[in-house]
């Protein structure tokens, strides 16, 4: 007979170090040595969206306690341990010391403990626990065998009985084979691991897997000391969504968010081309450079959709991380080109002067530094986990981009004022009228900016707080890339559509 260690074995959730993997795949190992004992993922939920836990059953020995559930779940796990103590604020485990406190009882022990309200059962929860045996051979009798076709049956209080056929829980899918139990009971109460345990997903959520070790003292097999007898143990969390492929479920709107941009460039793109076909005879240095960059955005939207398609497939090696440089170059490229060219034509380049003489060299230095910092910023923002990423870090990749991008905006803005001041003086109202709107449009832009920055900020000041990446995983891709992409489309195309060609241009 197997008796608790003295001591409380409470479970610290470090819910932002290992915790959250929300740019590391679908494929999260684990160890016994592992600091934190929890990994949290978003899901898709769906009827093909499951959780898969495996335990290596050639290196892993011993007893763990496991449970699996949505984060709205949360503050049903564990007991309030102290009201004043930050450090030890919930216990989590029924261990003797819980006992004793009153957290659980004896048919407990072993397990994670939840703190349910009196109208709420437990089938109305998304949690799954159980105490686990990872039975090594000549231990298969201290602990209750589990046979199933479909792995352990998604049972929220962990215990091994067979469901009524009537039984309806949102967490449980009528498809699944049930389980076939041996009729014995063991005096453990442990389930006896033999298959990789599958908790299906069926809702849309941010799901939070727990493994703590159980240590025990062994009886039969240490009779002449006191040392506890200690897990061992190693495997692998599968976050299934309901799409194929490896790809975070944080990162997977951006493939059909970047197909969709590369359609619209494709749809203008070619409008623009048969504009430029109808007035070939008609068409401005500027409206050439135009071309270039229509040609060079469709490219680049292409290679955006195709990098998060491969990444999907293959998952992170060393041909994806060539092609994010690649992307990240094409970005950084398309970015610095696009307010190299606002700036010079806001300086009037041939419009008002036929030449900029040393402005030119200051317009090329700033477009290359921003065009640096962009790629820094493009690879920086994939490769680095916002949760576990210290400030001063993330601020060297965004404060160099913010103060070229700061620059590039006032410089064309303070441009423009001079160019239309010229432009008034000279009475050349149709010209002043075109700027007039593009300043407009800038203006606009800034604003957006201004507006979304303020947002962002606020929400990523908070991603220490626990519930962080619960409520953004769903919105943050949208926060870092999806918004700047939108507007930049929306001000292209705007800023395309004024120097748009028509049989007018030479006047």
């Amino acid at each position: 007979m197997q008796y608790f260690g003295a001591g409380r074995a409470v479970l610290l959730l470090g819910w932002l170090s290992w915790a959250i993997h929300l740019a590391a795949a679908y494929k999260v190992p684990f160890t016994d040595s592992d600091y934190s004992r929890q990994a949290c993922s978003g899901m898709w939920g769906g009827d093909s969206a499951f959780i898969n836990v495996t335990f290596d059953s050639a290196s892993s020995q011993g007893q763990v306690s496991m449970v699996i559930y949505e984060w709205k779940d949360v503050d049903y796990l564990g007991k309030v341990t102290s009201e004043t103590d930050d450090s030890l604020p919930r216990t989590y485990v029924c261990t003797t010391d819980a006992l004793k406190a009153g957290f659980c009882d004896v048919s407990q022990l072993g397990t994670f403990i939840l703190d349910l309200p009196p109208d709420k059962p437990a089938n109305e929860t998304s949690f799954w626990l159980a105490r686990l045996s990872l039975t090594q051979v000549g231990e298969s009798d201290s602990s209750e065998s589990l046979e199933s076709t479909g792995g352990l049956w998604d049972n929220p209080e962990g215990n091994p009985i067979v469901p009524p056929e009537d039984y309806t829980s949102p967490w449980r899918s009528r498809s699944v084979a049930p389980v076939v139990v041996h009729p014995r009971q063991s005096q453990s109460g442990a389930l006896s691991y033999k298959d990789p345990i599958q908790y299906e997903v069926r809702y849309t959520g941010y799901y939070c897997v727990a493994i703590v070790p159980v240590t025990v003292l062994n009886g039969a097999r240490q009779a002449s000391t006191d040392v506890p007898y200690h897990p061992t143990y190693n495997g692998v969390i599968l976050f299934q969504n309901t799409f194929s492929g490896e790809l975070a479920a944080a990162d997977y709107p951006k493939v059909n968010f970047y197909f969709v941009m590369f359609l619209a460039y494709v749809a203008f793109g070619s409008l623009w081309a048969w504009q430029c076909y109808k007035h070939v005879t008609e068409l401005l240095p500027i409206q050439h450079y135009l071309s270039g960059l229509v040609g060079f955005l469709v490219v680049e939207m292409i290679a955006s959709w195709v990098y998060y398609r491969y990444l999907n497939a293959h998952g992170r090696n060393t041909a994806a991380t060539v092609f994010l440089f690649v992307v990240s170059i094409l970005d950084a490229g398309r970015n610095a080109l696009s307010f190299f060219m606002l700036l010079v034509v806001a300086l009037g380049l041939s419009v008002v002067r036929e030449d900029l003489g040393r402005t030119m060299l200051r317009c090329q230095i700033l477009a290359g530094a921003h065009f640096i910092f962009g790629v820094l910023y493009g690879v920086g923002i994939v490769e680095l986990e916002l949760e576990s990423t210290s400030a001063l870090i993330l601020l060297m990749f965004i404060i160099p981009l913010a103060f070229t991008l700061s620059g590039f905006f006032m410089w064309i803005l303070y441009a423009l004022n001079g160019t239309m001041t010229n432009l008034a003086a000279r009475k050349q109202r149709y010209k002043l009228t075109m700027f007039k709107r593009l300043y407009h449009i800038l203006l606009a832009t800034v604003i957006i900016i201004a507006v979304f920055f303020v947002i962002s900020t606020l929400s990523f000041s908070d991603r220490y707080a626990e519930d962080y990446a619960a409520k953004s995983w769903r919105t943050r891709w949208w926060l870092l890339d999806g918004y700047l992409a939108i507007l930049y489309f929306v001000a292209f195309w705007a800023i395309a559509y004024l120097w748009r060609p028509t049989e007018t241009n030479r006047r």
